[in-house]
């Protein structure tokens, strides 16, 4: 899959009609003039270029720029975000939301319930695929009208290959063809959708970083999101693309190891990692032990919300001990904006966050450093998977390829 990066207005000369859209969909080349300036192409080129645009159905003229000469304003052109829809989910280890979305990110129809990803890919898919078919049947668009799925998980993918890699936390989806199973999923509900329908997978802190740094801080080059739920992760955002390192295995901070927690077992099989004593999973475990039934992130963050004491306590702490790792991770990355989001992501949790980092960071990095909270809430991870797929599917390359097999 194509990197997800922000938009470049910059295009070579010789541009495609996959390039002009880019140009369109960054909303600064919006007339048939500015193209042929930005571009160099000539007005009958420009014109072919957008007729294959027009004829797919992808943009559209709405009313009319002012003209940098006398003379009848020029139209404006834009993309059509209604012309498809996405389909996209965001798993998480005991709940899941879905959604049926356009092509501008807007919820066409959604749903939330329990979802455990302990029970395998194919039961887990499965589900998806029947949620799916009824949130299309409830936005009254016919399988056609999608052109793509995209799903947010809690663990590290191979987005090349679209599988996750030994993910800590979902026991038997190492190695799953994610795409196929869920292709199959759907296929048995909607036959008549587009074969092979495209689908994508990524790292749900990836796909809440990408999402929140495009909604909220699209000037900030370094971004940094720290996920702390049932389990800890992280999404990097640099110059408006996520970095996920070579195979998908950057930012999963929750097993770097803690030097003061030999005896701490992790979900990984391994001792002393951070997620072991600071996660969702962690601290619900703690609570369970002391007399308070707790099994995941989501019930710690039920218990934060009401003040429980000891939730409060250990979310605290918990924090302190991320914020110590953030230490190092920030020195390295020098992020401008550091977002905590979760379920963990209360007061006490980034209180703990702050006391630490600015102890253990150079002053020189945290300088600027702004630290929030996210901003999307709980849909960050699905808008981010449906971000993807549109990115994927309309960067030039394969715009073009697409424009090419519809004949236009």
């Amino acid at each position: 899959m194509p990197a997800l990066t922000a938009y470049d207005v910059r295009a070579p000369r010789g541009a495609t009609a996959g390039e002009l859209l880019r140009l369109i969909r960054a909303g600064r080349t919006c007339t048939r003039g500015e193209l042929q300036r930005v571009t160099g192409l000539s007005r009958s080129t420009v014109g072919q270029r957008l007729d294959q645009l027009f004829a797919a159905g992808w943009i559209r003229e709405s009313g009319s720029a002012p003209s940098p000469s006398v003379g009848r304003p020029s139209a404006r052109l834009e993309f059509d975000g209604g012309h498809a829809l996405v389909l996209a989910a965001d798993l998480g280890t005991r709940h899941a939301r879905a959604a049926a979305l356009d092509l501008t990110g807007r919820v066409l129809a959604e749903r939330t319930g329990g979802l455990s990803v302990d029970a395998g890919p194919e039961p887990v898919l499965d589900r998806l695929g029947g949620w799916f078919a009824e949130l299309l049947a409830e936005t009254g668009r016919g399988p056609d009208a999608v052109c793509g799925a995209g799903l947010s998980v809690p663990g590290p993918v191979d987005v090349a290959a679209g599988r996750l890699v030994q993910p800590p936390i979902m026991p038997g989806w190492d190695g799953v063809p994610v795409g196929p199973v869920l292709r199959a999923a759907l296929a048995r509900r909607l036959p008549s959708l587009p074969v092979p329908l495209p689908v994508y997978v990524d790292n749900d802190a990836n796909l809440m970083a990408y999402a929140e740094q495009r909604a909220g801080h699209p000037d900030c080059s370094a971004f940094l999101l720290i996920k702390a739920s049932t389990g800890i992760g992280a999404g990097v955002v640099v110059d408006g693309g996520v970095y996920r390192g070579i195979d998908g295995g950057a930012g999963d901070i929750g097993h770097i190891r803690l030097h003061d927690v030999p005896d701490a077992l992790c979900s990984c099989g391994s001792y002393g990692c951070l997620a072991a004593v600071a996660s969702g999973g962690a601290i619900a475990r703690a609570l369970t032990a002391s007399g308070v039934p707790a099994a995941s992130g989501s019930d710690v963050r039920r218990l934060l919300a009401a003040g429980h004491p000891e939730a409060v306590r250990l979310a605290a702490e918990a924090g302190r001990r991320v914020g110590e790792v953030l230490g190092t991770v920030v020195t390295l990355l020098n992020p401008g904006v550091l977002m905590v989001a979760g379920d963990l992501a209360s007061v006490p949790f980034v209180t703990g966050v702050r006391e630490l980092l600015y102890q253990r960071a150079m002053p020189r990095t945290t300088a600027h450093l702004e630290v929030v909270t996210a901003g999307l809430g709980e849909r960050a991870g699905l808008l981010g998977a449906g971000a993807m797929v549109v990115e994927a599917l309309y960067e030039p390359g394969t715009a073009d390829a697409r424009l090419a097999a519809l004949g236009v």
